[in-house]
């Protein structure tokens, strides 16, 4: 049986990044994939990329030496047969405990040698998935950046974003009033767009899943 490592970069349980991501993952074990999960916020004390350059010394080349709370989730990674990691937008960018893993995770393939820049002698497949209350159009940019990255040092990779979420059940009961956004409007997407962003998470998990790992 495959297996593949999913990964919540996200802080809320039972939101848009963590609904999604379980999709996911449930389209994967649907096609037969072993899924272990991982919540970056309820780990150990972690830290991004502290540059001892450990991982370019021969002996543990591809491989962060670094010991903390991302160690089990680096370990895991590197033996999986694929990863869906989803995070939600923070001030136009990835959570800061994404981007500690990704440092790490992509560091540790990075060699400084122009003949085989990249070490990583296992490519897997990646699901990239990132939720925001701005529209989706906003970040193909940013996001562009994540997957060349990933497909270079991880993986072929694939992205999805749910924009315009809902990001509270009740606007009202906030002591600042939220004038930005329309509640009524994210309800309504809520209740008719989101669930269809559902069913595309659990199609994805399930076509990386069957794509990629069943003849690996």
């Amino acid at each position: 049986m495959k297996r593949i490592v999913v990964v919540n970069a996200g802080p809320r349980s039972g939101w848009n990044t963590d609904i999604l991501l379980t999709e996911a993952a449930n389209g994967a074990a649907s096609s037969g994939a072993e899924i272990q999960r991982f919540d970056l916020f309820r780990l150990e004390r972690y830290t991004g990329c502290i540059s001892c350059f450990g991982c370019k010394k021969e002996k543990f080349k591809g491989r962060c030496i670094c010991r903390d709370g991302l160690t089990p989730v680096l370990d895991a990674i590197r033996e999986s047969d694929g990863l869906i990691i989803g995070s939600p937008n923070y001030l136009g960018e990835l959570t800061a405990s994404f981007r500690a893993l990704y440092e790490r995770l992509i560091f540790q393939n990075l060699t400084y040698n122009l003949e085989t820049p990249c070490c990583n002698g296992h490519p897997i497949p990646v699901l990239l998935m990132m939720t925001s209350n701005a529209p989706d159009s906003a970040y193909a940019a940013l996001l562009n950046g994540y997957r060349q990255t990933l497909i270079r040092f991880v993986g072929p990779t694939e992205v999805f974003v749910s924009g315009d979420t809902l990001q509270l059940k009740d606007y009202g009961k906030t002591d600042w009033p939220w004038t930005m956004f329309d509640p009524e409007a994210k309800r309504q997407r809520r209740d008719t767009v989101f669930p269809k962003e559902r069913e595309q998470a659990f199609a994805l998990g399930a076509e990386l899943a069957k794509r990629y790992c069943s003849t690996n």
